[in-house]
């Protein structure tokens, strides 16, 4: 049997029986549940560079542990000397225990690293649940090594729940420990 992740033990002992006593779900499927990560790095100097991707996608693997997806150009945009199908940026969707893992690791380890940090916006939410939070750099993760990184690259995280509108999701993250603002 395999030991589930410290975030994963919380949200089904701490932040389930919560949201069942304010909401009053009466079945347990009704409670919302985070259902995945998706991380992604824009990459608009990879236009001139291509060796940008394969530096962002090595600190993308190094932070979540998976293999990032190389995304492409849908179309060409002339001003921004932009062809259809090359690479733009890099991208990973986390699901199950590794997504569990990496959110630990974000909310208890990296968010509070970052320097003069007041808590994260509760306006981030997508009106279905979804939140979705932007990263300035990729050293506030401990996996990277400040020595092997060629270029400070930001990020965005968003949080894909089953929440049925902002109020449960922001409750259900609140619960997992998400540091928003006062």
């Amino acid at each position: 049997m395999t030991q589930r992740a410290r975030l994963q033990d919380k949200y089904l002992t701490e932040a389930i029986p919560a949201l069942r006593e304010k909401y009053a779900y009466k079945n347990i499927m009704q409670v919302p549940r985070i259902e995945k990560v998706v991380i992604n790095m824009g990459l608009g100097e990879a236009i001139q560079n291509a060796k940008v991707v394969d530096h962002a996608s090595n600190d993308l693997s190094i932070i979540t542990g998976q293999k990032p997806v190389v995304t492409r150009a849908r179309r060409s945009i002339a001003t921004f000397k932009l062809r259809q199908g090359m690479p733009i940026g890099t991208m990973v969707t986390l699901r199950k225990r590794r997504m569990w893992e990496f959110l630990d690791r974000l909310l208890n380890i990296a968010i509070p690293r970052v320097r003069d940090f007041k808590g994260v916006s509760t306006k981030a939410f997508d009106g279905r649940g979804n939140y979705s939070l932007g990263i300035k750099e990729q050293l506030i993760f401990p996996e990277i090594d400040y020595d092997k990184i060629d270029k400070i690259r930001g990020m965005n995280v968003t949080i894909v729940t089953t929440a049925k509108n902002d109020e449960e999701a922001r409750e259900l993250l609140r619960l997992l420990g998400m540091p928003f603002r006062k």
